[in-house]
């Protein structure tokens, strides 16, 4: 296993530092609103990274959050609705807005978030563009890398690869695993194809992103507290656990390691 770099110390304002009950507390109020936002998004999303581009009438700039490929319950029980209403319409939410404002204006608003993630990585005087551009994208992977009834191992081309650079699917998971539930504090483990053409395991903290190191995102697991908090509490474990064994979808890292 592989550990990027974390350049960015800070994560976005009011994500990173909150206590737990200030989160369930902050959860409980914005439920009703997430569940709103989140049923009126959960329509055929289609495969790919990133959020789809949106006029500034729909989010008050060039990105919009794309749509959910599956209903709120669909993910439980690892993942509940309240979860997913709170971590979707809240959060994920919340970065697109604060990242449309951001570059509204600017050269950035015609930029893709790939773009824009490269750009300004490493950058000290545009950390709050990185961090809400990149925890946009991550979140928009994220969705893409669960579907209901998944878990279970990769086919075909990716199979014989995962063979190749892990011995076995379960070694793989092994490593997933183990990326996820040390990454200390927030973060993601991610599933990533190298320069080199081999599959690795890595792990990056707050906001950051592997495509900044020339890797090739295939999946990844969010685990900032907001992602399980509400269903786990602290046992980051059995929310992994949960993710690779029920959650994980393998035919979403067959089409980014085919594309």
């Amino acid at each position: 296993m592989e550990t990027a770099k974390n350049t960015r110390q800070n994560a976005v304002p009011n994500d990173r530092g909150n206590s737990r009950r200030q989160f369930i507390q902050t959860a409980a109020a914005g439920v009703a609103v997430g569940a709103t936002a989140l049923a009126a998004g959960c329509n055929g999303a289609t495969a790919g990274p990133g959020p789809r581009r949106a006029t500034p009438a729909e989010t008050g700039g060039p990105f919009n959050q794309e749509k959910l490929a599956y209903a709120p319950g669909a993910l439980a029980p690892v993942i509940s609705a309240r979860t997913l209403s709170f971590h979707y319409g809240k959060h994920h939410a919340g970065y697109l807005r604060k990242l449309n404002k951001a570059v509204r204006g600017t050269p950035m608003a015609k930029q893709t978030l790939p773009e824009i993630i490269k750009a300004t990585a490493g950058n000290d005087a545009q950390t709050g563009v990185f961090n809400n551009a990149a925890q946009a994208w991550n979140h928009a992977f994220y969705w893409k890398s669960m579907q209901p009834s998944g878990g279970g191992a990769p086919t075909g081309k990716l199979l014989a690869q995962v063979k190749a650079d892990f011995g076995s699917v379960t070694q793989l998971k092994k490593e997933l695993f183990g990326a996820a539930a040390t990454q200390f504090g927030s973060g993601w483990a991610w599933l990533v194809l190298g320069a080199d053409s081999k599959i690795k395991v890595l792990k990056t903290g707050n906001a950051d992103n592997p495509m900044t190191a020339g890797h090739k995102p295939l999946l990844t697991i969010d685990v900032w507290e907001h992602a399980y908090y509400l269903d786990h509490q602290n046992k980051r474990k059995a929310y992994i656990n949960g993710f690779l064994d029920k959650l994980l979808s393998w035919k979403f890292a067959a089409a980014n390691f085919a594309g």
